[in-house]
């Protein structure tokens, strides 16, 4: 009796003509690629937790993190004084203190000259701010006009008790001064324990020399390993160092500058708005239009019938600031630091996010030290790579 052809098994017949049998690999690929997707997605949520904790904590710990930041940043900025005045017979520990006491005179100096003037200036903000709109308003009188027409539509046939009706009606606004003496006292005592804090730290830093670099010699297996973290080190050091030093001694000299036109102009205190230029051009893009809409006021505060005259100020350190920018900072940098911009700006919205004014003024800095470390460091040069214009 012949079996029908629905019992016979298929294995049984053995390979059929134009059937080519393959071993059977698609079992094992299926199995090891979710695994794979298992694997990576575990390792992209491990590196997101990380990232978002190192944020946290930059947050939450910037009253103990922002000294050391600002101390590292600015000792950095002054090894090549220690370096240079190392050179003379003075010991480390002097040659700190004498740095650190110049640098402490100069600053203390700056504040007792120009805090006169700008806080007379601060408390007149507000007849500033007025005198300001009613010049503004001269200006443009075809805009006032077009507001008082508005107005004078929106009262068309309105009797006298409708307007008064609506005078009561209207929403009044209550200035409350929310700065407590208790506030005011305790965030005084955060800034003079984070200043001390910051000066000691800054001393500490300049004093000790090659401290941690001997200690990280030490810490190395071979001596090849010793020798290259010792030329990465000095190298990383020198670098961070020159590029501080330069950009300090840049806006130093562009606020000198912006001062002596602005003197020669007839503005009044031209020092002050000299030292204010040189700190705003340390934060990159709002720091330049922060100071060309502030010399705009003070033109127009200063020359009231002269619009020209006004607008003097602003286009002077305007200027400046794109010669600066395009000649002097890449003669005197070369193109070693010059980075993305839109890095740049990300930046600078996230560590003035974190850390307010003080994260605006060390964004720069910190990239440009991430910068130097990724070209050194061959495990980091994806980030070099992003990093680079």
């Amino acid at each position: 009796m012949k079996p029908s052809p629905e019992l016979i098994a298929p294995e049984s017949l053995g390979p059929s003509p134009g059937r080519l049998d393959l071993p059977d690999k698609n079992g094992s690929e299926s199995e090891t690629l979710p695994a794979a997707l298992t694997m990576s997605k575990t390792a992209v949520a491990q590196i997101v937790l990380i990232v978002l904790g190192i944020v946290a904590a930059l947050y939450f710990a910037r009253p103990v993190l922002l000294p050391i930041f600002i101390a590292c940043v600015a000792g950095m900025t002054l090894k090549p004084l220690i370096r240079w005045s190392s050179k003379c017979p003075l010991p480390p520990a002097f040659s700190a203190a004498l740095v650190l006491l110049l640098l402490v005179a100069g600053v203390v100096f700056g504040f007792s000259q120009f805090s006169r003037p700008a806080m007379a200036w601060v408390n007149a903000a507000p007849q500033h701010m007025t005198e300001l709109r009613q010049r503004i308003q001269k200006l443009l009188p075809p805009g006032a006009r077009f507001s008082a027409a508005a107005a004078a539509v929106n009262n068309l046939g309105a009797t006298e008790a409708e307007k008064k009706e609506d005078q009561k009606n209207a929403p009044t606004v209550q200035v409350k001064d929310n700065h407590s003496s208790a506030s005011l006292i305790n965030w005084t005592e955060l800034f003079l324990m984070g200043l001390i804090e910051t000066l000691v730290l800054l001393y500490l830093l300049l004093a000790s020399g090659d401290l941690f670099l001997q200690k990280l010699v030490h810490v190395m297996p071979t001596l090849g390993d010793k020798k290259r973290a010792v030329e990465i080190s000095h190298e990383i050091q020198q670098n961070i160092s020159n590029y501080l030093l330069s950009v300090t001694l840049i806006n130093v000299g562009l606020g000198v500058i912006v001062s002596g036109g602005l003197y020669f102009m007839g503005v009044p205190n031209a020092a002050m708005w000299g030292i204010f230029v040189a700190v705003l051009n340390f934060v990159p893009y709002f720091g330049p239009v922060a100071g060309i809409i502030l010399l705009a006021a003070v033109g127009l505060l200063t020359f009231e019938t002269s619009l020209v005259r006004a607008l003097l100020p602003p286009a002077w350190y305007l200027l400046l600031h794109l010669l600066e920018t395009n000649l002097v900072t890449p003669v005197l940098l070369g193109r070693r630091f010059t980075l993305n911009p839109v890095v740049i700006f990300v930046s600078l919205i996230f560590w003035t996010w974190l850390w307010g004014t003080p994260g605006a003024l060390l964004s720069l800095p910190i990239l440009v030290s991430i910068k130097v470390i990724s070209d050194h460091v061959s495990a980091l040069s994806p980030v070099s790579e992003v990093l680079s214009r």
